[in-house]
């Protein structure tokens, strides 16, 4: 078994592009494998490496979806997953894969790469929210 991982540039580059695809499904109401197929298709053979990780992230959130949202919205205190800002939404979706689904990850890598994408790239309130969500469910939730 490998040893779980720690902070990682490339990976944070595959998991921004993963909330691209998976920003740009949510918005467009379409499956985040049709967009994924669709990225891929438009990079052609000059696909990045970051990429492999990024189809990971994006085929194991659609493969889990229902147990993913089903966890956040039962720990996200007084919000509902449609309420939440789609950035923060699936930020909180790719780490929660990560904290399920990929023992490579380390937990507490998960939930700072998804806290330091949300201070990016969200509300001033996200990177506290998407923490104490996240750590709530990796407290309660993960095996």
């Amino acid at each position: 078994m490998s040893q779980p991982t720690t902070f990682n540039p490339s990976r944070r580059k595959s998991r921004r592009r993963a909330l691209d695809v998976l920003y740009q499904a949510d918005l467009r109401e379409m499956s985040p494998r049709q967009v994924l197929n669709d990225t891929l298709a438009r990079m052609g053979a000059d696909r990045p490496d970051h990429m492999d990780y990024a189809v990971t992230i994006v085929d194991g959130v659609a493969d889990h979806t229902l147990r993913i949202d089903e966890l956040i919205a039962s720990y996200a205190e007084g919000w509902t997953i449609e309420r939440m800002p789609v950035v923060d939404r699936n930020l909180c979706r790719i780490a929660v894969f990560e904290l399920l689904y990929n023992d490579e990850i380390d937990d507490a890598v998960a939930i700072s790469e998804a806290v330091e994408l949300a201070r990016e790239l969200s509300t001033d309130d996200s990177p506290r929210f998407v923490n104490g969500l996240l750590g709530r469910i990796a407290e309660f939730a993960t095996p």
